[in-house]
């Protein structure tokens, strides 16, 4: 059985919405956004998304039981504490010569791809239960969740340092924890 392409659209731009947040939030907290930071984020924002289903889908019913119970306690664990040290950040006031630590690099970025793609792992279980092939799926998704992650940071990057500054990175924070609330509440 196949998706029919618009139901693929709507679930990766649903999927995309998590990633997106959080690039707007780091764009935002970034002194500035280098192609690097940029293709990093969105690199890996849209490896996790595409690879999450996968997963979800070969796993199908042996794992589902454990998965449905605390994939969204993981999920919330990790983009509450993410959302921690931005309210930190945040209100820390940081000055503008005193480096961020770089949330696109190390132990932070694959947090916060693990965090943002949790919901695509249950997606793929889905798919696997109605019995769709999942290859053009992950990729579609893996696709949209990079093009957001993108458009993301740098909308983040110009009207964070422009109008926002710090209140974007504790909006960006509070739509973490909105985010991890829902998952929560969801299931």
């Amino acid at each position: 059985m196949h998706a029919s392409v618009f139901n693929m659209l709507a679930i990766a731009v649903a999927l995309a919405m998590d990633a997106f947040a959080v690039a707007l939030a780091t764009g935002a907290g970034l002194a500035s956004v280098k192609p690097r930071q940029c293709f990093r984020l969105a690199w890996h924002f849209g490896f996790f998304q595409a690879l999450m289903p996968v997963v979800g889908w070969t796993g199908g019913l042996t794992i589902r039981a454990w998965v449905e119970h605390y994939a969204h306690w993981v999920a919330f664990a990790l983009l509450v504490f993410v959302a921690q040290g931005m309210f930190r950040s945040a209100a820390g006031g940081r000055e503008q010569n005193r480096p961020l630590k770089d949330p696109t690099r190390g132990m932070s970025l694959i947090m916060l791809s693990v965090a943002t793609s949790i919901d695509a792992l249950a997606v793929g279980f889905s798919l696997s239960l109605l019995e769709v092939a999942i290859w053009i799926p992950a990729l579609v998704i893996g696709i949209v969740a990079a093009a957001f992650t993108t458009l993301g940071i740098y909308l983040g990057a110009v009207f964070g340092r422009t109008i926002l500054g710090r209140w974007a990175e504790m909006a960006g924070a509070s739509v973490l924890v909105l985010i991890a609330i829902r998952m929560v509440l969801n299931h």
